[in-house]
Order: structure tokens, then C-alpha cells, then sequence
């Protein structure tokens, strides 16, 4: 309580511009959160500098990073304002009236699960609501939330660290996707001994060669071979048509190929788990009524986009 303590006195409209300075470290992005042009931020800052006798955030690369004082700070300021919002409620965020930039990151099978529908909501009702989308691995995303540099991360997630929120949004299965020609006429499943005798391809963000599928072959005591790895899940089911390689991914992902006459959609031959798709933010900012509406948006948004059922 002591660096509380130390706030009595200042105006609550300049911890509200230090909490959003120490979640998004850069002032222009810290603006936007606000609704604040980029010089009254800067103004806000230099004031709490001199109220607190502290830099609170310097410069680094194109961002800010907080001192050890901001830091002590961080964590029951946002604590105190968040009680502050819990009291006046949730009136704080109209986004119907608000113009304000969202930073969401996923790859190209996330964002056709949440981006159709969550956009044509949008356009509806908050036309001042604006997104900037950008592709991420599943460890940056969780850096990216831990750093404040996104809003919201949506993917699959096995395992995060305690400060991220997570919720569940969808479970979706693996299937498999090949070249009918490749198979005996009529065929309706791939035997295990046929898919590991093909080549592989894999959709990976990074290039990262461990996946799920993987722990599953390599528990049964075998390994796969891997002759591509390609970032783009939306890409990746038009490479294998015309070749003998198998592709293993999320069912959903495989929408578009149901219209593609040569490629066949089969059930995996090793049981695998399910997919378990969602979104995960900072916990610091559970209260944030802009954010608790974005996430609503999003569980709609995902709700309405029913994933794929049956194969062939």
C-alpha cells in the first residue's frame, strides 16, 4: 500500500493514462486505448513524472519499458482502478460511440472461425471499432499479451503462465486430407500403416516441427516424415492435391476443399485429441469493459461459425 499511498492527491484521470501507459508501453497505442490525442498522453506523463519524481517509462526500441518504480506500481494501480470500474459499472465503454483500435493475433484458420462474423457485427453496431490482425506463433502470442503489444491472442494453447486469461471458444478434431486418386476407389479411411508410409505435409506459423500429431505417432513408437512445413493453414490443403503427400489438421480449417473434387476428407487412423480453440488476454485487465466486450463479440462470433462435421 505504500506506493498507493503515494497517489492520494492525483487526479484519477492521470492513473487511468498511467495504467493504459503500462499496459500498452507506447504512447500512440496508450492514445487510441483513450480516445486521448498523442500530445495530451505525453502531457499526462510528464506530469506523473514530475507528481512521482520517477521516469516511470523510457524509451527502448520502438516502445517504452517501465522502471522498477512503475512496476511496483503496476499491479495495485490496476487492482484500485479496476475496483473503481467494478463500482461505476460497465458504462465506461459505449462501442457504439467509440472509436477505438483492438490489436488481435491468430493464424489463418482462427481468423476464418472468428473474422467473418465478428466484422459483419461490427460494421452493424460499432463502426468506430476498428482491428488490426497480425499472425503470430502460439509463444508469441502469449508474449505479445504478456507485453501489453496485443489485446487478445486466439489459437490452441496446452499450457500458459498465470498472469494470462484464457477461455474456452470451440473444440474441433483432426481429420485428414489426400488425393483421391491416391487411394483405392471407394476408399473411406487411410489404414495407420499407409499414413506413415506417406510423406507429410504440416501447418506450422514458425516452422516449429513438434506438434500434437506427433506425441500421438511417437507414443504408438513411431515417427512420421515430414516433407513440408508451411505457415499458411488456408494454403496448405491446395499442396496436396496432385501429390501422394497427407495433410493432418484441424476440420474446420478443411471448409474450402469440400468443393474440390480431387481431394478427399478421412478420419485419422491413431486416435488424436481433440483441438481445443480460444482466446486468452492479461488478467490485469480482466475489468477492462472495452476488452470484456471484445471477448463477448468474439464467443458470439464463434458460436454462430459451426465447424465441419462427418468426412468423405
Amino acid at each position: 500500500m505504500r506506493h498507493m499511498n503515494n497517489l492520494r492527491g492525483i487526479d484519477l484521470n492521470l492513473l487511468v493514462v498511467l495504467d493504459a501507459l503500462l499496459v500498452e508501453r507506447h504512447v500512440s497505442r496508450a492514445a487510441l486505448r483513450l480516445n486521448m490525442s498523442q500530445p495530451a498522453v505525453s502531457h499526462a506523463l510528464a506530469r506523473l513524472r514530475s507528481l512521482l519524481g520517477d521516469p516511470l517509462l523510457t524509451r527502448q526500441g520502438g516502445g517504452l519499458a517501465p522502471t522498477i518504480r512503475a512496476m511496483e506500481l503496476s499491479k495495485p494501480l490496476a487492482e484500485a482502478l479496476a475496483q473503481i470500474r467494478t463500482v461505476l459499472g460497465p458504462d465506461g465503454f459505449e462501442p457504439g460511440r467509440t472509436r477505438h483500435t483492438f490489436r488481435l493475433a491468430m493464424s489463418d484458420y482462427g481468423a476464418e472461425i472468428v473474422l467473418p462474423n465478428l466484422l459483419r457485427e461490427l460494421r452493424r453496431s460499432a463502426p468506430d471499432i476498428d482491428l488490426a490482425v497480425m499472425q503470430l506463433s502460439r509463444e508469441g502470442m502469449i508474449a505479445g499479451v504478456m507485453d501489453g503489444d496485443i489485446d487478445v491472442g486466439l489459437g490452441v494453447f496446452p499450457s500458459l503462465p498465470e498472469p494470462i486469461l484464457p477461455e474456452h471458444l470451440l473444440n474441433d478434431d483432426y481429420a485428414c486430407l489426400v488425393d483421391r486418386a491416391t487411394l483405392p476407389p471407394s476408399a473411406q479411411s487411410i489404414d495407420f500403416e499407409s499414413y506413415l508410409a506417406r510423406p507429410h505435409a504440416l501447418v506450422a506459423v514458425h516452422g516449429e516441427a513438434s506438434t500434437e500429431i506427433d506425441a500421438a505417432i511417437h507414443a504408438a513408437g513411431y515417427a512420421r516424415r515430414v516433407a513440408l512445413i508451411i505457415p499458411h493453414w488456408s494454403v496448405a490443403p491446395k499442396t496436396i492435391a496432385g501429390t501422394d503427400l497427407v495433410l493432418t489438421v484441424a476440420r474446420t480449417s478443411l471448409k474450402s476443399t469440400l468443393q474440390d473434387d480431387r481431394l478427399v476428407v478421412l478420419p485419422p487412423p491413431i486416435p488424436l485429441p481433440t483441438i481445443p480453440f480460444g482466446q486468452i488476454s492479461h488478467r490485469r485487465r480482466r475489468s477492462d469493459p472495452a476488452l470484456r466486450w471484445l471477448r463477448e463479440m468474439i464467443v458470439a462470433s464463434v458460436a454462430a461459425a459451426a465447424p465441419l462435421s462427418g468426412f468423405g
